[in-house]
């Protein structure tokens, strides 16, 4: 079997004669041309250029296309920020402040989707045979979420109406996508919906367990396999996320996957990830990437697992480290042997923290993979900040980001096991949801 051929298989719950291995590449890829992410983003020429050298380095088993969430909700009115190592992030929302919901299905000739079907062709004329090509779109409740801002997070509990609504306008709108994905020949059809790890199970069962299946039907429907792609500790929602009948469900490394392996496989769905973004593949060398993949591989065997990274890569992910991943993958034994003695060091420096005990006001740190390329992060720091206006100078709030070297060890000195999460006063208060705003405004409330 070839790389696709494994994919495909994997993602048909048959048992591979290897693990199949897909890096979410991302705008990472620009950074192997020295390319900005804007450009990357912009450019039909930058963008084929780079996942043609991707492809070429790090002979994957499957690819993807792009990994924007942001595409659909341009083409709605929301403004964006754009980043030269990320993509852009939404900072405009266009339904923020009002209720109405008149907004056009995207057409494919709309914003940047032009560009991006041109480089679908292109691309799968050039490694369509051998590697499986993913097309990946924002999932219903992220791009509510572009499209309401933290507002919509209220929504659940005083304008149910209205929420319901939105999701099913968004609904409609990643039903679009998929079919445009399908027709541009797209292998695998990701959902990709980093927000879900921020609902409870039951505002997940409420608003989007019927959208979510009938998306996923839709796909079946269409011939292609589907995958549920989440970011975020996303533990308490996976088995409701397979009640929803997606081929695949990939996760990060929020989540215990052999735990998680554990439910997919009674749902015989097939799991994928969950090779730590930032500890692992950014800060780690080659070996400690190999080591990963290794015992990621041992751990989850040859049946319905895809070795993945936990989500998309970071831009300055270095380049071996990938390659050497795809050496562990296609040589697992001869991988293990090099690897037996090899111990990772841990992570250290001589980082000074505040003194908890005497803070001159509340101090709010809000630990993110990056709010740049997190949109669970980008929320979950939103709210915090929103706080500024309630409070002012009376509370610090500060982001610390795990792509710093200095945060991985702030985070292990106060036991932040998930992300995103904030701290009041180095005490995790809220980890991997985003709090309602009346309760964070309480709490400040009380120190001050």
């Amino acid at each position: 079997m070839n790389g696709k051929q494994l994919v495909m298989q994997a993602m048909r719950h048959g048992t591979v004669e290897r693990v199949p291995w897909v890096p979410y590449t991302g705008v990472h890829i620009g950074s192997l041309k020295g390319y900005r992410a804007d450009e990357l983003l912009n450019s039909e020429e930058k963008l084929l250029e780079c996942l043609l050298a991707a492809n070429a380095a790090y002979t994957p088993d499957g690819q993807p296309l792009l990994f924007d969430l942001q595409v659909e909700a341009e083409i709605l009115g929301c403004g964006l920020k754009w980043d030269a190592k990320a993509p852009p992030s939404v900072v405009e929302q266009p339904l923020a402040a009002s209720d109405e919901l008149d907004l056009p299905i995207p057409k494919k000739g709309d914003g940047r989707l032009p560009m991006v079907f041109r480089v679908a062709e292109s691309f799968r004329e050039a490694v369509g045979e051998h590697t499986a090509l993913f097309g990946l779109f924002c999932g219903p409740l992220t791009l509510a979420s572009h499209l309401r801002g933290t507002r919509f997070f209220l929504d659940f509990k005083r304008n149910e109406g209205y929420a319901h609504r939105l999701v099913e306008f968004a609904t409609s709108v990643a039903q679009q996508m998929a079919d445009y994905y399908i027709d541009a020949g797209m292998d695998v059809i990701a959902v990709v919906d980093p927000l879900i790890s921020q609902i409870s199970p039951k505002y997940f069962t409420e608003f989007f367990s019927e959208p979510f299946t009938r998306l996923f039907d839709h796909i079946r429907g269409r011939k292609a396999p589907s995958s549920f792609f989440v970011c975020g500790d996303a533990t308490k929602n996976v088995e409701v996320m397979c009640q929803t009948r997606p081929d695949a469900i990939a996760i990060d490394e929020n989540i215990d996957i052999v735990a998680a392996k554990t439910i997919t496989d009674r749902y015989d769905i097939t799991i994928s990830g969950n090779i730590p973004l930032t500890a692992v593949m950014l800060l780690g060398n080659q070996q400690d990437n190999q080591k990963c993949a290794i015992e990621l591989i041992d751990a989850l065997g040859k049946h319905n697992f895809i070795l993945a990274p936990g989500c998309d890569m970071p831009y300055a992910v270095p380049e071996q480290n990938v390659i050497g991943i795809g050496q562990a993958v296609q040589n697992v034994e001869q991988t293990r042997t090099f690897l037996k003695n090899y111990v990772r060091q841990e992570i250290d420096l001589p980082v000074e923290m505040p003194d908890y005990a005497h803070l001159a006001r509340p101090l709010v740190e809000v630990f993110t993979i990056d709010s740049l390329t997190c949109a669970a992060c980008t929320y979950m720091k939103a709210s915090a900040f929103q706080m500024k206006d309630v409070f002012g100078d009376k509370v610090d709030i500060v982001e610390r980001k795990s792509a710093e070297l200095e945060t991985i060890v702030r985070m292990n000195r106060l036991g932040v096991k998930n992300l995103p999460a904030i701290l009041i006063n180095g005490e995790v208060r809220y980890s991997s949801i985003i709090p309602d705003q009346e309760v964070l405004k309480g709490a400040l409330q009380e120190l001050l």
